[in-house]
């Protein structure tokens, strides 16, 4: 009994000491620098909190004929969040001006309408094109030619190690192809 009760000992204390040593993912290159705010205010959330995560990237819009997707990307949110996804949405007035409201606006639509529980971030207030951010998510899903937002609801889909996979508005959240690539490049299985 003392053997065993010895050998669960170095087993707990050799536990501990992994998780006392064991460092944070690497941030890819394609997060650092970048952070969004909150829709309603707060502290800046820098990208690289969610390293080692899988990350999917939205431009939104309120008023657009996609925006029931919101409810797609919710479900996205809960199924897959346990697992390591992390839905950012990112207000956008770019495209057809779909989204004149302001951030209280548009925080109130999402959740009245949608439920949205994942992370909004402020509302843009330069073109896409002209945000480094998504001139990074861009230029690293297609180097030759930069695969920019032709619409919202535009998909950037941020794998662990860095790889970003761009899908179009026309793909929803809950297609096959969206979330064959998400499981594909979830941290946990």
């Amino acid at each position: 009994m003392r053997n065993i009760l010895f050998t669960l000992g170095l087993l707990l204390a050799s536990a501990a000491g992994q998780s006392q040593t064991s460092k944070p993912p690497a941030c890819p290159e394609v997060l650092k620098t970048h952070s969004l705010e909150p829709l309603m205010g707060g502290k800046a959330v820098p990208l690289c909190a969610h390293a080692g995560k899988t990350i999917l990237v939205v431009n939104t819009a309120s008023k657009c004929g996609f925006t029931p997707q919101y409810e797609g990307l919710e479900k996205l949110h809960k199924t897959y969040g346990p697992r390591g996804l992390v839905v950012l949405g990112i207000p956008a007035n770019d495209f057809g001006a779909q989204e004149p409201g302001s951030n209280a606006q548009i925080a109130d639509f999402c959740k009245v309408n949608f439920g949205v529980s994942f992370f909004m971030a402020d509302k843009l207030d330069q073109p896409i094109p002209k945000t480094p951010m998504f001139v990074g998510f861009a230029t690293a899903a297609s180097p030759a030619k930069p695969s920019y937002p032709q619409w919202n609801f535009h998909k950037y889909l941020i794998h662990p190690n860095g790889q970003v996979q761009s899908f179009d508005s026309s793909v929803e959240p809950m297609s096959v192809a969206l979330t064959k690539a998400i499981e594909t490049a979830l941290p946990i299985r």
